[in-house]
């Protein structure tokens, strides 16, 4: 297999919230715009940047990761992009040097010029110290420069340029802007679907880009070919058809999972368990993560969908539920109010939303069907009656060991796992 070049662009930052997303999105739009195919990737696990990322470029964002991806698999999705894209971005995550893996382990690696971005508001020449720490903190990192971010003024932007030390490139400044503000929430970003004037923010920033900052074409990387093709797993769930709940409450999903098991040969039927009334005729449910905890009072209302999915269980089918999924499973589930709502209740246990972040790691679970690897991110608590099936380990900080619960056909856990890592167990989590 052949090498192969394509421009490329890693955004990054010092940490979270100086608008790495806003800046991507923008970049993505703005190429979009001007005919070029753009294909966008995140660093690390997450569900909500690649929302706002895939409706600015027009095409599905998968995750890059040395450890939950792998470096062989990272490497197969960058060169098989660069075969048709025109553009490569690849969102950071947290700071750039945050994580192990980090943002920049996995620029280095693959040498992708990084652009940080750096919140400019209330700064001004520490913008530049703040630039040269980013620029020399790994001497063999490929820097390629800084954008200012929510620059309050022209003159602003030219301080903060004029203050870079020698060799640190400028993209430019994006200005303070309610306009191309992306609001969040408890877990990140508002879902994309949430946002009925989404398009006009995107509009907007890459308007503000294009106006004030380098949008020129970075240059071509090289991507080397990965060492070994994809191996080839066969019709693992041939005309299996999964239900996979899609809607306000439950999105939290890999493309890269679905892929997958379209892949394998699964057929798929999407359905809402806040608004319909019926289940599809599946053999299996794949219950994703989401926000359940803002909607539970109508899941609890749609008395009929929690019974037919009490139904597909007691039909021996599978369910593979994880985190919101499998909060919709419990008793019930109480939110930061203290409201709480019945729902389906195959497993015998509580959830409880908390005030602050309860869990954030990643997970390597030793199932029986196979290890799988991933995260969890949650704001919840659960008090479970049935004893772990298995719990998952941390590389990096072993105090969190999520529980995998195990009830008939159904899994259930707090982990989001990133199903190509071991395609058997993923076809075996399925398959009736």
């Amino acid at each position: 297999m052949n090498n192969r070049q394509c421009p490329a662009l890693l955004i990054a930052a010092p940490a979270s919230g100086q608008g790495k997303t806003t800046v991507t999105a923008a970049l993505a739009r703005l190429h979009a715009r001007q005919g070029r195919r753009v294909q966008v990737f995140k660093c690390g696990p997450d569900f909500l940047d690649p929302m706002i990322l895939q409706r600015a470029s027009g095409h599905p964002v998968y995750q890059l990761d040395l450890w939950m991806i792998g470096e062989q698999e990272s490497r197969r999705l960058l060169w098989e992009a660069a075969d048709t894209a025109d553009l490569i971005l690849i969102e950071g995550v947290m700071g750039l040097f945050d994580g192990t893996p980090s943002a920049a382990d996995l620029a280095r690696r693959f040498g992708v010029p990084v652009m940080a971005v750096i919140d400019g508001s209330g700064m001004a020449q520490t913008f530049g110290a703040m630039a040269y720490g980013l620029a020399r903190y790994q001497a063999e990192l490929p820097f390629a420069g800084v954008l200012a971010n929510k620059v309050g003024s022209t003159r602003h932007g030219d301080i903060l340029r004029d203050c870079l030390p020698e060799g640190v490139g400028w993209f430019g400044a994006l200005p303070r802007s309610v306009e191309v503000e992306l609001p969040s929430r408890h877990l990140g970003l508002v879902q994309a679907e949430e946002l009925a004037d989404l398009d006009a923010r995107l509009n907007a920033a890459a308007d503000a880009l294009e106006a004030s900052a380098d949008t020129r074409l970075p240059a071509a990387i090289d991507f080397l070919a990965p060492a070994t093709q994809s191996a080839v797993h066969g019709k693992l769930l041939d005309a299996v058809r999964i239900g996979v709940a899609r809607d306000g409450a439950f999105a939290f999903l890999y493309q890269a999972n679905l892929d997958l098991l379209k892949k394998l040969g699964a057929e798929f039927v999407f359905f809402s368990p806040l608004s319909d009334a019926v289940l599809p005729e599946v053999d299996s449910l794949y219950l994703p993560g989401g926000y359940p905890e803002l909607h539970h009072r109508q899941l609890a209302a749609n008395r009929q969908m929690m019974d037919a999915v009490q139904a597909h269980h007691e039909a021996d089918k599978p369910i593979y539920a994880e985190c919101g999924g499998m909060l919709y499973l419990c008793q019930s589930l109480t939110d930061k109010t203290g409201e709480s709502a019945e729902l389906v209740g195959l497993l015998p246990g509580t959830a409880v939303m908390q005030q602050r972040l309860s869990a954030l790691a990643l997970q390597e679970v030793a199932l029986p069907e196979g290890a799988l690897r991933g995260h969890t991110f949650h704001h919840s608590s659960l008090q479970c009656e049935l004893d772990p099936l298995v719990r998952g380990e941390c590389p990096n900080y072993h105090r969190t060991a999520e529980a995998v619960y195990r009830l008939g056909r159904l899994t259930a856990s707090y982990i989001h796992l990133y199903l190509p890592g071991n395609p058997q167990a993923a076809a075996a989590l399925f398959r009736p």
